[in-house]
């Protein structure tokens, strides 16, 4: 330290310590220039000659010399700043300083400088034993990690090392084919895992490059890994399933332990959720908007191009009339066109001059499901289903098929094998029953008479009408037996006696002793 400066030629304490420049620039270089005074505005004494230089000039005599005489030149300017660099006590300045006092003691640096004293109790433990008796002796436990907390996590099976010759963990992990990680063998190099660690203080950093003893309560040992438990290393919970034959006899003849029962931790199968298909809301063709239930880019659906080259412009047309509560929607004809090549139908209603009904496109060409199909198990009309005398739903609508076109019939006897036979009998009856001058109008006009004959037998249920006779026709074909008819309408009221009733059962004959219980049946709409 720097105390009470005294200069040497009086009391006075020196205030001013300003030194004048040397270092100016003119028209842009810069030059050195002598300095005028000293530190202070002081007199400057290193340019002037001092009393001894005046004398030794004074004392010398001139020399002759050839010319004019040379002139000494001057010695170079040292600035200030290159004369005292490196130069700290203020002596030749003639400042005088005090002696030098002690630096003021400082706790924490001496502190530092002590030795650490530590008091360590000595421990039976042998290390240089352990290591020459349990040298090359691993335990290996197989175990899981469960990350499936995590975004995109999953059980992942690991190997646990621990080392009896130092107590040292290694975690390696099991790499399958094509698993698409990284080959990196190794999860948690060989060291010392800590199990619990002192309470630390506020001031203490989180994060530090080595644990030591010091930081640690208690480390991983053999006694803490099981077979069935779960246990945390660095952070991540390892479920143990399974160990190898040398850990189980190790743990048996040290700890006693027996059981090693493994826990089988395979994938269970994921439960087949059934798929739910939604109902047809009636856009499109069912098997084109069931697509988009099974796939995100839906493809169209495959056809059948045999089928369709070889049925191309092949239709079957069928006379059908609507089935209605309403006399007037009754007496409606539609034309009813069946399409061999996709299995599809269109109606059409034929314009009637003065009937009060435009006629026109009753319905689009399309593929129309039988009553009681669903989305999963759709079943259409096929043409054995197109009998005449049969009843078809087209979405909601009922149409009896009253009479077909000769084409129809020509298909059916040529496909004899798809048609059950009492429905060729059938049709066959029916197109010689036209002939005979039976027609179809007059049957119609016969039913309308017995429906208002029989609205006064209110005993009769209808209903239950139509399900004996579909009970009874085992076969489908809409023909019963007379005597089987007749049994069948007395045991449901039917009165039969009836001069209306027996000729319509009349007008129902096909062939001998057979009788088309569906032209019937139309008498008794549900």
């Amino acid at each position: 330290f720097l105390t009470n400066p005294v200069h040497p030629l009086g009391s006075d304490m020196k205030t001013s310590f300003h030194r004048s420049q040397t270092l100016v620039y003119k028209n842009g270089f810069a030059f050195f220039r002598l300095p005028t005074v000293g530190i202070g505005g002081e007199r400057l004494y290193v340019n002037q000659l001092s009393q001894s230089e005046l004398d030794e000039l004074s004392s010398m005599r001139p020399t002759l010399t050839y010319g004019q005489a040379k002139r000494v030149p001057p010695s170079d300017f040292i600035p200030a700043y290159v004369a005292f660099d490196k130069k700290v006590f203020l002596e030749s300045q003639g400042i005088e300083l005090n002696p030098p006092e002690k630096m003021i003691f400082d706790p924490y640096t001496e502190l530092r400088r002590m030795p650490v004293r530590k008091y360590i109790t000595p421990s039976d433990f042998d290390q240089l034993k352990q290591f020459l008796t349990y040298d090359k002796q691993v335990l290996r436990f197989y175990a899981m990690w469960d990350d499936t907390n995590s975004m995109f996590g999953e059980n992942r099976p690991y190997i646990i090392h621990y080392y009896l010759a130092d107590d040292t963990v290694e975690v390696r992990e099991i790499h399958k084919p094509n698993d698409g990680r990284d080959p990196f063998p190794v999860l948690i190099k060989r060291q010392r895992l800590p199990k619990t660690f002192v309470d630390k203080k506020k001031t203490f950093p989180s994060c530090v490059l080595e644990i030591s003893d010091q930081e640690v309560l208690e480390w991983y040992t053999a006694k803490d890994f099981a077979v069935g438990k779960s246990t945390t290393l660095l952070g991540r919970p390892f479920f143990i399933y399974d160990c190898d034959e040398f850990t189980r006899n190790f743990y048996r003849d040290k700890f006693g332990i027996t059981d090693f029962q493994p826990v089988d931790v395979k994938k269970k199968p994921l439960e087949e959720v059934p798929q739910v298909i939604p109902p047809y809301n009636g856009f499109g063709f069912l098997e084109d908007s069931l697509q988009n239930c099974f796939s995100l880019l839906p493809k169209p659906p495959r056809k059948d191009v045999i089928k369709m080259l070889e049925n191309d412009h092949k239709v079957l047309r069928y006379q059908v009339a609507l089935e209605s509560p309403n006399p007037e929607d009754r007496k409606r004809r539609f034309i009813l066109s069946y399409f061999l090549s996709n299995d599809m139908i269109s109606i059409y209603e034929p314009p009637v001059r003065n009937s009060g009904i435009i006629g026109g496109k009753y319905l689009g060409k399309t593929r129309v499901p039988k009553p009681g199909s669903t989305t999963e198990n759709a079943t259409y009309y096929e043409p054995s289903d197109l009998t005449i005398g049969s009843t078809i739903e087209v979405f909601g609508h009922r149409f009896v098929i009253t009479d077909a076109d000769e084409y129809v019939l020509n298909y059916m006897e040529s496909n004899a094998e798809s048609f059950p036979a009492a429905t060729l009998q059938y049709q066959s009856s029916s197109e010689a029953q036209t002939e005979t001058g039976v027609t179809y109008q007059e049957l119609d006009e016969l039913i309308v008479q017995v429906q208002e004959e029989l609205k006064l037998h209110n005993y009769l249920n209808n209903s239950n009408i139509q399900e004996e006779f579909l009970q009874h026709d085992k076969d489908g074909s809409g023909i019963l037996d007379k005597g089987e008819f007749l049994a069948l309408c007395d045991s449901l009221n039917v009165p039969t006696s009836d001069v209306l009733v027996n000729k319509l059962i009349g007008l129902c004959s096909c062939g001998e002793n057979k009788i088309s219980y569906r032209d019937f049946l139309r008498a008794f709409p549900s």
